[in-house]
């Protein structure tokens, strides 16, 4: 008996508890993490239960008539327990679909939680979405490197990049205190004046994810002749470090000091995980790929892994009655 219900802060600790023993979680999930912008936007996120039993959640907001999975995240999807079955998998995703269609919801918008993020074989939904014909609207490149194999080569510019930087007067940095300097002096002074634009978060935002999440959430400085040039912002799950933010001063760049943070953070700091995960390189949608992010990232020895978003129609829960042969 398949029941679906919507969150509520009554269920936050239970959600919380389920997120950090899914097969496919992250800590983006933590309600701490997804609460922080919640005048932002109207959260619909539901929980899934078979009897009592809580088996999966979909971390989404509402727009309208759509569901999606939470804006205000990098990815979404449905979270898993861990020892789910393909069938029982494919009711949960029926029951959902059923329940928005009951609710008028027309349209589910779902960005795929990234493989590299799976604890154990979680692509139960891809089929389901295959069966569904449910339509790809978009795939970002994300640039990777997988540690769990050989390392590929770093591009010889890169390499020149980090000798250079070792021959200079630099200082690693690391800690909660870096994060401010690194917004006000580096990451929002290079978005405006080359974009015209600003981070996500801002800089009190960050500093209260941070606080919530000491173990997941890293900041990294680097200082040439006393000043900081470049730093970095990592997020950390299970799996991943993930590069959320990355930025240099021109300074910094032509001296390789952003060059040669990287390599201590790829070789050293983050060698442990699965992965060490630039994030995307895509602009409009992700129909266009910067060309220089590309080769900066690409020239560390990462690669391509997708990251893709479907919309499904919930009137088509109908296609799931018939799967077995």
């Amino acid at each position: 008996m398949i029941t679906v219900e919507r969150y509520s802060e009554k269920h936050k600790s239970l959600w919380d508890s389920f997120i950090t023993e899914s097969k496919n979680q992250s800590f983006l999930f933590r309600r701490d993490f997804m609460d922080y912008h919640a005048d932002r936007f109207t959260d619909y996120s539901l929980m899934i239960y078979d009897e009592k039993k809580l088996v999966a959640v979909v971390p989404a907001n509402v727009n309208d008539d759509q569901l999606i999975s939470h804006q205000g995240l990098s990815y979404g999807g449905i979270l898993f327990e861990n020892q789910i079955r393909l069938s029982e998998t494919i009711d949960v995703v029926k029951c959902v679909l059923e329940y928005l269609n009951k609710h008028s919801i027309q349209i589910w918008e779902i960005k795929l939680i990234p493989r590299m993020y799976h604890s154990r074989p979680s692509d139960e939904l891809d089929w389901i979405l295959f069966k569904l014909n449910a339509k790809l609207i978009r795939r970002d490149t994300a640039l990777t490197i997988d540690n769990r194999t050989f390392h590929l080569s770093y591009q010889e510019r890169r390499k020149r990049s980090i000798k250079k930087a070792a021959k200079r007067s630099i200082q690693l940095k690391k800690g909660f205190e870096e994060i401010a300097p690194f917004w006000t002096e580096v990451l929002v002074p290079n978005l405006l004046s080359k974009h015209g634009v600003r981070p996500v978060h801002t800089l009190k935002e960050i500093e209260l994810l941070a606080s919530r999440f000491p173990e997941n959430i890293q900041q990294h400085s680097i200082y040439l002749d006393g000043n900081i040039v470049a730093g970095c912002t990592m997020f950390l799950n299970n799996t991943v470090a993930h590069a959320q933010y990355i930025s240099g001063t021109d300074i910094g760049r032509d001296a390789g000091c952003l060059d040669f943070l990287f390599d201590f953070l790829i070789k050293e700091e983050y060698i442990k995980y699965n992965y060490f995960d630039f994030g995307i390189c895509n602009e409009q949608g992700g129909v266009l790929i910067n060309k220089g992010l590309l080769d900066w990232k690409e020239g560390f020895g990462a690669r391509t892994i997708g990251h893709d978003f479907y919309q499904i129609h919930t009137s088509k829960y109908h296609m799931l009655n018939n799967y077995m042969s």
